[in-house]
């Protein structure tokens, strides 16, 4: 019996949704705060006309990726992990279930300490009350993701305008303190940072969710409307994530909103964006660590495995795990990449651009051309000096290319029907 958000099989045309429903429910997911911190040390590092070129390349690299997954997630009704069977085979798939399911519930671990923390210190409340608002919030949160893609549509509705207006009022209190764009263009740098750090900065901070967002995509209605969809999300809306963080720490030596907003005394303001923020990203992670978790245990149960998510992130949020996690789950990022650019290859090189039924065809428990690929392009993105996240997903794709013409035999690249 199939449950709510098809975590086990294609997203049946039904059940796809237009161009609004796909594009706020994305956006409201690379609404997020960790962006804006990362912005900010581009902020600091370089003059305002250098600062968007690097804001434009990179979000644009990083939308182009996730917007080539979201075609594939949208043609085939599936989403990373359940590609994941095909490029990496039925017991190895269960490698990109892990890496993908741990890394969601380490930042859901840190939204949710984020949130009572912030929330403790904005309004004066006790100390004591943080590892309550933890525990509130960390079951809180993932009730519109247990409710579905449904769920994370409504939320979004409403959140996503209400975000974009606050943020265009803080940019517009921003530019009036400093004296407008002359003023901008008159700040000085007080760190320092390469143009290969600053690209791996903006690409590096949400490749991981790019990766996942097919949880998403595959339920638009054609394959434009993905694309346009993540287009908008990865390359517009997380590039005016960094551009706000950069420009508040420019200003107010401020990356976050939140900080911003309270220095320029919207303070009402600035807990509604902490919620709306917060919340929004909050629900599409533990939806993401659901759908990983659904694959690796091959189970249908997804409400079940969302809410068991939230209590592992809430232990780890109390038990003050995210400052620890931070710094590992960015390493993460150069290891998620190159399972897109498996997924990429394998769909159109081995697939020629059509997957057949889940259903309907017996993969192999490993796909080791996928496994090698993955491995090598992961250790290739490691030791990079210059743009890891790009490196990986580019190397995964010539491995795969490269072994797969080789002389070599893999029952995965010619499934037996039932």
């Amino acid at each position: 019996m199939e449950t709510s958000d098809y975590p086990l099989s294609e997203v049946p045309n039904s059940e796809r949704k237009g161009l609004l429903s796909t594009s706020v429910v994305l956006l409201g997911f690379t609404f997020f705060t960790a962006t804006m911190w990362a912005g900010g040390s581009l902020g600091v590092a370089f003059p305002f006309g250098e600062l968007l070129g690097m804001i434009l390349i990179g979000n644009l690299l990083l939308g182009t990726y996730a917007a080539a997954l979201a075609y594939i997630a949208c043609k085939s009704g599936l989403n990373s992990v359940l590609m994941g069977r095909f490029c990496f085979g039925e017991m190895g798939s269960k490698l990109s279930d892990f890496v993908l399911g741990f890394t969601q519930i380490g930042w859901y671990a840190w939204g949710t300490a984020t949130i009572a923390v912030v929330l403790v210190k904005t309004t004066g409340m006790p100390e004591s009350l943080e590892t309550p608002l933890m525990v509130l919030f960390g079951f809180a949160f993932c009730i519109t993701a247990m409710i579905g893609f449904r769920g994370l549509d409504l939320l979004s509705r409403v959140a996503v305008p209400a975000m974009m207006l606050f943020i265009l009022i803080s940019l517009y209190t921003g530019l009036v303190d400093v004296g407008g764009l002359s003023g901008l263009a008159g700040q000085t740098p007080s760190e320092s940072m390469s143009f290969a750090a600053a690209i791996t900065v903006v690409i590096g901070t949400f490749i991981s969710g790019g990766t996942q967002a097919t949880n998403w995509s595959r339920f638009a209605r054609t394959p434009k409307i993905a694309v346009i969809a993540t287009l908008a999300a990865f390359f517009i809306g997380n590039g005016l994530m960094v551009l706000t963080g950069a420009l508040g720490a420019m200003i107010y030596q401020q990356a976050d909103i939140v900080d911003v907003m309270l220095a320029q005394g919207f303070v009402v303001l600035a807990v509604l964006m902490l919620f709306l923020n917060i919340w929004t990203t909050q629900d599409n992670t533990i939806y993401n660590f659901a759908v990983a978790g659904c694959n690796l245990l091959r189970t249908d149960k997804r409400k079940v495995v969302t809410v068991a998510g939230a209590a592992i992130g809430t232990v780890l949020a109390v038990g003050g795990m995210y400052n620890l996690l931070i710094p590992f789950l960015v390493l993460l990022g150069t290891f998620i990449p190159p399972i897109g650019g498996v997924i990429m290859a394998d769909f159109w090189l081995n697939h020629k651009g059509r997957y057949p039924k889940l259903a309907d065809v017996n993969l192999p428990a490993f796909n080791w051309i996928g496994l090698a690929s993955y491995a090598i392009a992961s250790g290739v993105a490691y030791f990079s000096p210059i743009l890891p996240p790009l490196v990986g997903v580019i190397a995964a794709a010539l491995c795969y290319g490269i072994l797969l013409k080789l002389p070599l035999t893999s029952p995965a690249l010619d499934p037996a029907k039932d």
